[in-house]
C-alpha cells in the first residue's frame, strides 16, 4: 500500500526514524529522509535540515519536490538540551514543516507525528497546552515557554502534549481537511533507541523502570515504525485525528491506574 509513493521522513539518522525510512523503502516507497546529520546507511535521497527555525523550515520545504504522499514527523529532541530547544523543533518546527508542504501534498495525503506516552498529561493541563498551541507560526520559542511559565524539565512532555492536541485540531483544520489531507499521531511507550538514556536523565530512572515494567518490556524501533507507516498508506484513509498508542498497553495500564478501573 506504500508502492510509488513518496514519503518525507524526518529525524532518519538514527532510532525511529532510521527505521521507519528503512522499512518505507522495503515496502517501495520513494524515500526523502531529514536529519541534521548524515545517516549511515540510508537508502533514497537524503537532505540536511533544522527544523528549529522559520529559515531552515522554508529552506527545507523549498528543496523538497512539489508533489509528495505523505510526511513523517518523527524527529524530535528528548528534553536534554533545554525546554526552549525542544518545543522549536518537537512542536513549533514539526506544525511550521507540516503547514508549509501541505500545498505539496497530494489530495488524500497523510501527516504522521510520533508523539509520545510522556504527553498524556495533555487533557489535565489543557488550558495550558490550548494557549501554547494557539500561538502560531514558529514564535520566539523562549518567550512562549516563559509567557506560560514552562519549566526547563517539563520541556519534554509538554512538547508532546502541544503535538496531541495540534494533530486533533489539524485534522479539522481547513488546510489539510480541505484536501482530505489525514493528520493522525503515533503515541510510543519506551522505546529503546540512542535517545533512551537521555530520557532517564530527563525523566528518571524510576519513571522509565516503571513503564517498562508494566508492559514486561521495552519497546524497539521496530515496533513502531510499521504503525507510523500504515498511518501513511490507503488502508488507514478513514482514519483521521487519531492517537495510536503503540505502547505495549502502558496507556491501558495508566488510564486503569488514573481512572480507577
Amino acid at each position: 500500500m506504500l508502492f510509488g509513493k513518496t514519503i518525507v521522513i524526518t529525524g532518519v539518522a538514527s532510532g525511529i526514524g532510521a527505521r521507519t525510512a528503512e522499512l518505507a523503502g522495503q515496502l517501495g516507497a520513494d524515500v526523502i529522509g531529514v536529519d541534521m546529520r548524515e545517516p549511515g546507511g540510508h537508502h533514497g535521497v537524503f537532505v540536511k535540515a533544522d527544523i528549529s527555525s522559520k529559515a531552515g523550515v522554508e529552506d527545507l520545504v523549498a528543496r523538497l519536490p512539489t508533489r509528495l504522499d505523505a510526511l513523517c514527523n518523527v524527529a524530535g529532541l528528548s528534553g536534554s538540551t533545554g525546554a526552549a530547544a525542544t518545543l522549536a523543533v518537537n512542536f513549533y518546527g514539526l506544525r511550521a514543516l507540516s503547514e508549509a508542504l501541505a500545498p505539496k501534498l497530494r489530495e488524500g495525503g497523510a501527516i504522521v507525528n510520533v508523539a509520545s506516552i510522556a504527553g498524556y498529561g495533555w487533557r489535565a493541563n489543557l488550558n495550558r497546552a490550548a494557549s501554547m498551541v494557539g500561538v502560531e507560526g514558529l514564535p520566539d520559542v523562549a518567550k512562549a515557554i516563559a509567557d506560560h511559565a514552562v519549566k526547563d524539565e517539563e520541556g519534554y512532555p509538554v512538547s508532546k502534549e502541544l503535538l496531541l492536541l495540534w494533530t486533533f485540531r489539524a485534522a479539522h483544520q481547513d488546510l489539510f481537511k480541505s484536501r482530505g489531507i489525514r493528520v493522525n499521531a503515533v503515541s510510543p511507550g519506551p522505546v529503546e533507541t540512542p535517545i533512551l538514556k537521555q530520557f532517564r536523565t530527563v525523566l528518571g530512572d524510576a519513571r522509565v523502570d516503571s513503564d517498562i515494567s508494566r508492559v514486561g518490556r521495552a519497546g524497539t524501533s521496530g515496533d513502531i515504525a510499521p504503525v507510523v507507516l500504515f498511518l501513511c498508506s490507503d488502508g488507514a484513509r478513514w482514519i483521521n485525528g487519531a492517537n495510536v498508542p503503540v505502547d505495549g498497553g502502558l496507556e491501558a495500564s495508566i488510564n486503569a491506574e488514573v481512572l480507577g478501573f
